[in-house]
């Protein structure tokens, strides 16, 4: 049989049982969008976050403790890097500077009579404070007390909006701290690019006077300050050097090594590193989630072959016609599954636009930007119409099988 005769035939009978037909449809046009949506918000998501991860700070290489197993989550956050570790740091060819970071226990911030509850403030460097994040004002002073801000501290933390030379307070259960707000930032030097994804508030101040988490320096002999994490800010096209000399100094000469709790590992690690990680999660996710929708395309499957086998039942009379006219089995097989093919074909081609809108409002109301997911839009399309083609093939196979004789006396 000519294929166009064919593909004519195939194309009358779906449209002579429309509802029928429509139906059968949105079965996979349902599968096809569920899979195009979640793929592409998946892949949206990632390249929001695995963006800015590696594109913040990418000369920055972050040495801190990893736990090794659950128990150890608060023991990595024991302040092990003193600050003969630091000047040790800085001593590697290639490093710009080394910014330490660590958190003081606070109660609350004042601000013109408006108390908030802050659980901690965090203790830096003015190496913190560069000219790229920096908003209003200036970084602080080492021994002075003051206090740089970033933007969601200024806007959301208070009632009224924080502006530069105004005053704070800062409780702690045994202290009080009145500082002066010096600066504003976007954020500084030396955070940790998976730290938040959203705008936290954030007060720094001069690890000297108000750090005090104070060690015995193995290597010193004295008692020094310690902090639970540092970033070694290298040159750009020493990145890579300085992170192979980093863990080799943290391995063999380092204090953080004989002061690290059992348990606890002390890695150097880049935004390229954390990127990595944070792409490897979202796709698995991404993949849990999109071979969830699949179900749907099972189910649109399922859909396809009962409207076959339907179809065959009820043109049993006319595929005895077709037999006795000469039409082979070869023939019939064809037509039928030519017909399942383009109820595939056309679920997969409407639900392929279908998911894209879905998945941009999704973006748009996750606040994200759209990225397209050509391999699972592909893989999508070539599934609806497989799914087309397997469904139909057992009633295919049943029709070409129909005896002619008992067809032709068929009622």
């Amino acid at each position: 049989m000519d294929p166009r005769e064919s593909a004519t035939i195939a194309l009358r009978s779906i449209r002579s049982h429309k509802l029928r037909s429509t139906l059968t449809v949105i079965g996979v046009v349902i599968g096809i969008a569920s899979v195009v949506t979640f793929a592409t918000f998946g892949a949206s998501v990632e390249s929001e976050i695995v963006g800015g991860i590696a594109d913040s700070g990418a000369n920055n290489v972050y040495v801190f403790g990893q736990p090794n197993n659950e128990e150890g989550f608060d023991q990595a956050l024991q302040p092990v890097f003193t600050e003969s570790d630091i000047d040790n740091l800085g001593t590697i060819p290639g490093v710009e500077t080394v910014v330490p970071r660590g958190r003081i226990p606070v109660n609350s911030v004042i601000h013109r009579g408006d108390t908030v509850s802050v659980q901690e403030t965090t203790a830096t460097t003015p190496d913190a404070v560069t000219n790229e994040t920096l908003v209003a004002g200036r970084g602080f002073h080492t021994g002075e007390n003051e206090t740089v801000l970033n933007r969601a501290a200024v806007e959301t933390t208070f009632e009224e909006n924080v502006s530069v030379g105004d005053e704070i307070t800062v409780q702690r259960t045994d202290q009080t701290w009145n500082l002066t707000v010096v600066g504003i930032v976007n954020g500084t030097r030396g955070e940790l690019p998976v730290g938040n994804f959203g705008p936290q508030p954030e007060f720094y101040v001069p690890a000297d006077p108000y750090y005090q988490a104070i060690v015995e320096s193995p290597s010193a002999n004295a008692r020094q300050r310690a902090y639970p994490q540092l970033t070694v800010v290298s040159e750009p096209a020493e990145t890579l050097s300085v992170t192979d000399a980093v863990e080799r100094y943290l391995q063999a000469e380092s204090d953080a090594r004989q002061l690290a709790p059992d348990g606890v590992e002390l890695v150097a690690r880049t935004s390229g590193d954390f990127a990595e990680q944070i792409s490897d999660v979202i796709q698995q996710i991404t993949r849990f989630v999109t071979g969830i929708a699949v179900i749907a395309l099972v189910v649109g499957a399922i859909g396809i072959a009962n409207i076959m086998l339907v179809s065959v039942t009820e043109r049993t009379r006319e595929i005895g016609i077709m037999k006795a006219v000469g039409a082979r089995n070869r023939d019939v097989m064809e037509l039928f599954l030519l017909e399942a093919t383009l109820l595939g074909t056309f679920g997969a081609l409407l639900g392929l636009p279908l998911g894209l809108i879905v998945g941009w409002g999704a973006t748009r109301y996750a606040e994200v930007g759209f990225a397209f997911a050509p391999f699972w839009s592909a893989l999508a399309v070539g599934v609806g119409v497989l799914v087309g083609v397997v469904a139909g093939l057992y009633p295919a196979w049943r029709a070409a099988r129909v005896d002619p004789i008992d067809a032709l006396r068929y009622e």
